[in-house]
């Protein structure tokens, strides 16, 4: 399938399937073309800021209020706010990839819960997921009413179906799906992901600062939907999140019929390929927040809700310098994945699929082999190649879920990663 896309992160788009139907000079006027509805998504209050202010306007063949009565929906393994998460010891937490469930899984159905912390009803806070996907949703759809929703595919590739157009990504790409917008997701065969789910401030780009007006993700590089609509009549499941619960209601018709739309509010793809990497190009490790793709901002200028940063192919070339990162402990909690390759700071035990999270000042930093090589390494330009890892780093500190913790591959050895580090003081 070739897809065309809209251009620009956070740029005010306006496309329609059918020629002539948006309105011109109006959003509601008494009767929108071809018979159709119109329909407002508010992605923010009526009253933010106007560079802050989302939304986005829909001209549909059947409003959304179009659905039968919801009942509950059992997710066990889908987990929001840090009350659902366990009290665990301020140890370092890894794990290797987790086996997929038995049996045909969808997006929904496939997706596991490792670790949160906030509240989906305060909106603050973010949940970190991984998803195992063999089997496409049909006639189901997904509205996650408690936040938006970061996808990191790890392998197979996955096809978007969105409200507003239809979106594809395998690993390298991100795609980012706006609070409350519904959509379904088809897979290729067996595929895997990590998910953000952010119950914060919407996702935005950074600010750069001393970096000046260029650098880091650019917005050029952000991919939307042009508005395209299903045309087979038939009942459509609709799962609903909210307040951490799930509810189900089935409906007579799809609703991804939306035949033309216009606004800032919309789904995206980001390629992580086009990422302009800033570093040192004379001694010392930067810190990570050079990284940064995406922040979702809190009441604490400079301390994110959580912040989106990866780890691509670059350039090594500080001298005299210890080249990985280094040991520390932070303020901030950092949940991480590995789509592919390796990463420097931990060549073995971190695997793609895996994830690490190392909460607020729990220490953490390379290990043992990754210590010794790069203490001893000679210090000539070094590519780091062929690799892609992220972090979701957050100001809240993350609970594991009891999932997690018992059938989610945890490795229960990973502090002895840093045993090796032995007392080489040598007194002058």
């Amino acid at each position: 399938m070739t897809l065309a896309y809209l251009t620009g992160f956070g740029n005010q788009f306006a496309t329609e399937a059918v020629p002539g139907t948006l309105p011109v000079g109006r959003n509601s006027p008494q009767r929108v073309a071809h018979g159709l509805y119109a329909e407002l998504l508010s992605g923010s209050a009526f009253t933010a800021p106007r560079a802050e202010n989302r939304r986005t306007w829909m001209y549909r063949r059947q409003p959304s209020v179009v659905v039968g009565g919801y009942e509950a929906l059992d997710l066990p393994f889908w987990r929001t706010g840090a009350a659902a998460g366990v009290d665990v010891p301020p140890d370092p937490l890894r794990w290797h990839p987790a086996a997929a469930p038995e049996g045909e899984v969808d997006f929904i159905d496939g997706l596991r819960t490792l670790v949160l912390n906030g509240d989906a009803d305060a909106q603050t806070g973010v949940a970190a997921h991984v998803v195992f996907a063999n089997h496409s949703m049909d006639r189901r759809a997904l509205v996650n009413a408690d936040g938006e929703m970061l996808v990191v595919p790890q392998s197979g590739r996955f096809t978007f179906t969105t409200e507003l157009g239809v979106l594809q990504a395998e690993p390298g790409q991100v795609v980012l799906l706006p609070r409350g917008l519904a959509f379904k997701v088809a897979v290729d065969g067996p595929s895997t992901a990590y998910v953000c789910e952010n119950h914060g401030a919407p996702f935005r780009l950074p600010e750069l600062g001393p970096i000046g007006s260029n650098g880091l993700a650019n917005p050029r590089d952000f991919e939307h939907p042009v508005a395209t609509f299903e045309d087979t009549p038939g009942p459509y499941e609709i799962v609903k999140k909210t307040g951490g619960l799930f509810w189900r209601a089935t409906q007579g018709h799809t609703p991804f019929d939306v035949v033309a739309w216009h606004g800032n509010l919309a789904p995206c793809r980001y390629d992580t390929r086009h990422f302009m990497v800033i570093g040192s190009i004379s001694f010392d490790h930067p810190d990570p927040s050079i990284f940064t793709v995406l922040t979702s901002p809190s009441d604490t200028p400079g301390v994110a809700n959580c912040d989106f940063v990866i780890f691509p192919p670059r350039w090594l070339v500080a001298e005299d310098s210890f080249r990985p990162p280094w040991y520390h402990r932070n303020v901030m909690s950092e949940f991480m994945g590995l789509v592919y390759g390796q990463y420097d700071a931990k060549p073995e035990g971190f695997r793609p699929g895996g994830a690490s999270l190392h909460n607020s000042m729990v220490p953490h930093g390379p290990d043992t082999e990754a210590f010794t090589k790069a203490s001893s390494a000679p210090l000539a330009p070094h590519k780091l190649d062929a690799t892609l890892a992220f972090m979701f780093e957050s100001r809240w500190r993350f609970k594991p879920t009891a999932w997690a913790m018992r059938d989610g591959a945890r490795d229960a050895r990973y502090a002895e990663c840093w045993s090796g580090l032995a007392d080489n003081f040598k007194r002058p």
